[in-house]
């Protein structure tokens, strides 16, 4: 055997060693993050005697779905009024975020016009704000406007571009756009808003994709936005719902692992669904 060879032969051997060694440690990696998540579904299917017996890691010896009838037959905390709640609000955030941001981002990433350069830098240093710091000059502008306990101010920031990241993200694609597109569509006599609604929409499935899906995720999930604004319990959403049934049942595990459950199922399914988009479009925006 030639020395090209056996050299060929170490360096095939390496490469699946070191596949091996990656797929290894994202294996390892994946079972740390879904334990959590398992625990929470075994005890959401177990008695509260079988949780008193047996450790959280086994698994129910019967499951029962007991604890999320229980839980959507609540008297006190309805969970479908909470649903309807954050479906709602969550719906309208998403779709200001996206028409809103790939607007503006459109805007940044194909036309020109003095000082743009220089707003989106302005734009992007908002990201260094923390929240914290505009929460409660937020509370005061929404308390005059008399929005407290209504749901606009959850949706109505949503249509005036919905966070930098979001812009960014969207112009990082757009950019990567050829631009012959445009010139041509301007030959043709459209104008920015035809090309925009025919030509940069259409093409951007993938970057829309992601940032509706981290909207919706944020928007499903907010705790701090609805428990400052909504005062009303037929207004709150389930994130703070569930935080009050919390407190009512705090030694009772099976129901509260079911509501956590019950929160987190409509993000898994949309997760699953949109995976392909959502790494795809993450892909596509970290260059031109």
């Amino acid at each position: 055997m030639s020395k090209a060879q056996t050299a060929a032969r170490r360096a095939q051997a390496g490469s699946r060693a070191s596949r091996l060694v990656v797929l290894a440690i994202l294996v390892l990696g994946a079972i740390a993050f879904l334990m959590p998540f398992y625990v929470s579904v075994a005890m959401s299917l177990k008695t509260p005697a079988e949780i008193a017996t047996t450790s959280m890691w086994s698994w129910p010896k019967q499951p029962t779905l007991e604890n999320f009838r229980l839980l959507l037959t609540n008297p006190i905390i309805s969970f479908p009024l909470l649903l309807k709640n954050t479906a709602k609000i969550t719906s309208f955030a998403t779709f200001g975020v996206l028409f809103s941001s790939s607007v503006v981002a459109y805007g940044f990433a194909r036309m020109q016009f003095a000082g743009r350069d220089r707003l989106f830098l302005i734009l992007l240093a908002t990201m260094m704000l923390p929240g914290i710091v505009t929460m409660i000059p937020s509370y005061v502008v929404y308390a005059k406007m008399h929005w407290v306990d209504t749901f606009l101010p959850l949706t109505v920031p949503a249509f005036f571009g919905g966070g930098a990241f979001n812009i960014f993200l969207l112009r990082q694609f757009y950019m990567g756009i050829p631009r012959e597109l445009d010139e041509a569509a301007f030959l043709d006599g459209a104008s920015h808003w035809t090309i925009y609604r025919r030509i940069t929409l259409p093409l951007s499935g993938p970057a829309l994709a992601t940032v509706g899906l981290f909207t919706f995720m944020g928007a499903w999930r907010d705790f701090t936005g609805p428990l400052m604004m909504l005062n009303d319990p037929d207004k709150q959403t389930l994130e703070v719902g569930l935080r009050s049934y919390q407190a009512m049942n705090g030694e009772k595990w099976n129901m509260l692992m079911a509501g956590s459950v019950m929160v987190s199922i409509p993000l898994i399914i949309l997760f699953f669904i949109g995976q392909r988009w959502f790494v795809k479009g993450i892909v596509l925006t970290g260059g031109k």
